[in-house]
């Protein structure tokens, strides 16, 4: 009788152990899910700020119409990105693109002068910034997730209820996975 009731206890526990595993999963999982969605969100904002500023810079730098229409398609690659990967991808293409357009507005003073102009800057730059915590927050809950799966005794619960590593949001571009090269001349005397 009491052997009955300690394997019983036991397996109530191992149950209870195996509920609280898979909650905490879940819960990090939605997280991950979370995070990435404020990463759209981001995008999705800095998106619709395109067209304004690039209609804002159409109008000083008319022979510009390249820049301008790289820039329009790399918005329109930067909404349809679906996963992970393509959605870093197509942000660090927009990024680019939006450097071209902030150094063809370099070239007009005029327009670095005009408020319309000012204030898109500004709202670009706030949402640069929003993006950049989107993408840490997204990170740190798929690390969090990540570890959670790999560590034991999680690892023996997580793949079996279909739980699996989600990747990083990482920016490809090779110029900043290196560090510069400095080198300094020789002294003149």
């Amino acid at each position: 009788m009491i052997v009955g009731l300690v394997i019983l206890g036991i397996v109530v526990l191992l149950l209870l152990w195996g509920v609280a595993i898979y909650n905490g999963l879940v819960r990090l999982r939605a997280l991950v899910k979370e995070g990435f969605s404020g990463i759209n969100v981001q995008l999705r904002r800095r998106a619709d700020l395109i067209p304004n500023l690039v209609s804002t810079v159409e109008g000083y730098a008319t022979h510009e119409r390249e820049v301008l229409t790289q820039v329009t398609a790399a918005r329109t690659a930067a909404v349809q990105a679906g996963s992970v990967a393509a959605t870093a991808q197509a942000d660090m293409a927009m990024t680019g693109m939006l450097g071209r357009l902030m150094a063809v507005a370099e070239a007009y003073p005029q327009l670095k002068a005009n408020e319309n102009f000012q204030q898109l800057q500004g709202e670009l730059t706030e949402i640069e910034d929003n993006l950049q915590s989107a993408r840490r927050y997204y990170n740190a809950t798929v690390r969090d997730l990540n570890t959670k799966i790999q560590s034991f005794p999680n690892v023996l619960f997580a793949r079996p209820m279909g739980f699996t590593e989600e990747e990083f949001y990482t920016d490809t571009d090779a110029s900043i996975q290196t560090a510069p090269v400095v080198k300094f001349g020789a002294a003149k005397a």
